[in-house]
C-alpha cells in the first residue's frame, strides 16, 4: 500500500459537461441550486463505520442498466436513486456551475463481476471535501450499491483490485486543512461483501501548525 498523502481527497475534481445522458432510468432528477456544502470538520475516532455499511446487501431499487457503462451524468442518478443513499447527500448533490456535479466517477474490477464496478466520490462544491463514498456492481444486468461511507470527509478509490478508503479524522479544534490525523482501510471482496484488508493511521499532531512554525522567544 502507498504511503497515505495528507489531504489527498481534497484536491479539486474535474467537473465534465454530459450533453447526452443515456436514458437508464424511468424518470430524471431535477438539477439546480449551489450544490453540496462543507459545514465544518467531522469529530469521527475511526473508520468502522465504513465498514458496516460495507456489508449492507446489494440494494435492488439502486440499480441501472449494464446494457452500457453508466457516464458521470448517469453516475448521479444512480446514486440519487440508490435507497441506500442518505437524504442529506440527496439533497446537496447538485450542479456546482452550469450541469457540473460536484462527483468524482473510476471503474475498475473490485468484485470479480461480469463488468467494471463503479466508485463515486460525492464532494461539496467549495472545498472538494468528499461527504459521501459508493461502490456499485453490476448483477443480473443491473448496477447495485454494495458499499457506502458517509462520513465526511471521506474519499474512495481503486488501488490494485483493493477499495481504499481515506478519511481524515479532526479534533474540537482543528482547522479544515488541519486534521489531527488520518485513516486508510483497504477492503478486499470476499464472499459478496467488502471486508478490511489492512488498515494504516497517520497520526498528524502538531506538525505544520503555526505553534511550530514559530521561532522561540529571545
Amino acid at each position: 500500500m502507498p504511503a497515505p498523502v495528507r489531504g489527498t481527497f481534497q484536491a479539486a475534481f474535474t467537473a465534465v459537461a454530459v450533453v447526452v445522458a443515456l436514458a437508464l432510468f424511468a424518470s430524471g432528477c431535477a438539477t439546480g441550486g449551489t450544490g453540496a456544502r462543507d459545514e465544518g470538520p467531522a469529530h469521527a475516532d475511526s473508520v468502522g463505520d465504513a465498514a458496516v455499511s460495507s456489508t449492507l446487501a446489494p440494494s435492488p431499487s439502486a440499480s441501472a442498466s449494464a446494457s452500457a457503462v453508466p457516464d458521470r451524468t448517469e453516475a448521479v442518478r444512480l446514486v440519487k436513486a440508490d435507497p441506500a443513499v442518505s437524504s442529506e447527500v440527496k439533497h446537496e448533490l447538485k450542479p456546482c456551475v452550469s450541469d457540473d456535479y460536484p462527483v468524482d466517477v473510476s471503474y475498475g474490477d473490485l468484485t470479480g463481476g461480469p463488468a467494471d464496478d463503479i466508485v463515486v466520490n460525492v464532494l461539496s462544491c467549495g472545498d472538494a471535501v468528499g461527504v459521501g463514498s459508493y461502490v456499485y456492481r453490476e448483477s443480473s444486468g443491473e448496477y447495485r450499491n454494495v458499499f457506502k461511507a458517509e462520513e465526511p470527509p471521506v474519499y474512495a478509490e481503486i488501488d490494485r483490485g483493493y477499495l481504499v478508503v481515506t478519511k481524515q479524522v479532526y479534533a474540537k479544534d482543528d482547522a479544515l486543512s488541519n486534521p489531527s490525523s488520518e485513516n486508510v482501510i483497504s477492503y478486499e471482496w470476499t464472499s459478496g461483501r467488502f471486508v478490511p484488508k489492512f488498515r494504516t493511521r497517520t497520526d498528524y499532531g502538531t506538525l505544520g501548525s503555526d505553534e511550530e512554525s514559530e521561532a522561540p522567544d529571545g
